[in-house]
């Protein structure tokens, strides 16, 4: 498996913390420590939930990501760090959290988003089309 690209995948999960602070543990993430924006398109929740490490255009450089102990991955050399194939399920998983972070990725910095985006009471049925959504956006943004 290429860590790399894993590390990319976990990366889109950072984007989150913009509203939290660094020293919590982000992968204990509860929907009600974080605001859920009206959109479900994949560009707003990018700009909304990665943009904070991942940066407006999604190649690691957000204002976040000097705080972070692991830089934020390229989102948009997904593709190319895996043999020019976008693994679109793969990046669901890791969005989600229920896809296995890489080996070195350091502290599991990058929220899990799939809590988030599903355990809120006004729309639960909408977490599952948020995380398609984000990931299509991803693999849209890919560098040719």
């Amino acid at each position: 498996m290429n860590h790399k690209l894993l590390g990319g995948l976990v990366a889109c999960g950072v984007l989150l913390v913009g509203n939290l602070a660094v020293a919590q543990s982000p992968r204990k993430l509860k929907a009600k420590e974080t605001q859920l924006i009206d959109s479900i398109q994949g560009p707003a929740l990018s700009k909304a939930y990665c943009a904070s490490c991942h940066g407006d255009d999604g190649k690691g450089d957000g204002p976040m990501a000097k705080s972070l102990k692991v830089k934020p991955a390229d989102l948009t050399r997904i593709a190319a760090r895996n043999g020019g194939t976008f693994p679109l399920m793969r990046i669901e998983r890791i969005i989600s959290g229920e896809g296995q972070l890489p080996n070195g990725h350091g502290t599991g910095e990058m929220p899990v988003w799939g809590p988030v985006f599903s355990h809120i009471e006004r729309d639960q049925d909408l977490g599952r089309v948020r995380i398609d959504n984000l990931a299509r956006y991803l693999r849209d943004i890919q560098a040719q």
